[in-house]
């Protein structure tokens, strides 16, 4: 019951995403609005982190599964994917490293900032 409720939760915070989708006019995905919403309802203590922790432990655990349709698609779209496979996996790569480079700089500056004061 206790998971069932953590569940609820979740879902609930989803669908204000959802919602504030349709009602901003930003490109910006459903998800996006959700993650800020349970940041922001955790940080200010709305929501106790006793009140998620078990269920999104367990969709972590099982992200890699959830994968697997997507590459299926891709599999499915070889044929229109062929010909800019080369471009795509140096866009990807190249972004990889820098959004790794950018995270890395982000944590030791926050780091520094929270040791000195």
């Amino acid at each position: 019951m206790k998971y069932l409720k953590q569940f609820l939760v979740i879902i609930l915070v989803s669908f204000a995403g959802e919602i504030l989708k349709e009602v901003i006019p930003f490109p910006v995905p459903a998800s996006i609005y959700g993650m800020i919403i349970l940041f922001t309802c955790l940080s200010l203590g709305i929501i106790k982190e006793e009140q998620v922790s078990g269920a999104s432990n367990f969709l972590v655990e099982i992200m890699p599964v959830m994968f697997i349709p997507a590459a299926a698609g891709l599999i499915d779209s070889w044929g229109i994917l062929k010909p800019v496979l080369l471009p795509v996996s140096v866009i990807t790569v190249v972004s990889t490293i820098v959004v790794m480079a950018a995270s890395g700089r982000a944590t030791q500056f926050v780091l520094k900032h929270k040791k000195n004061g």
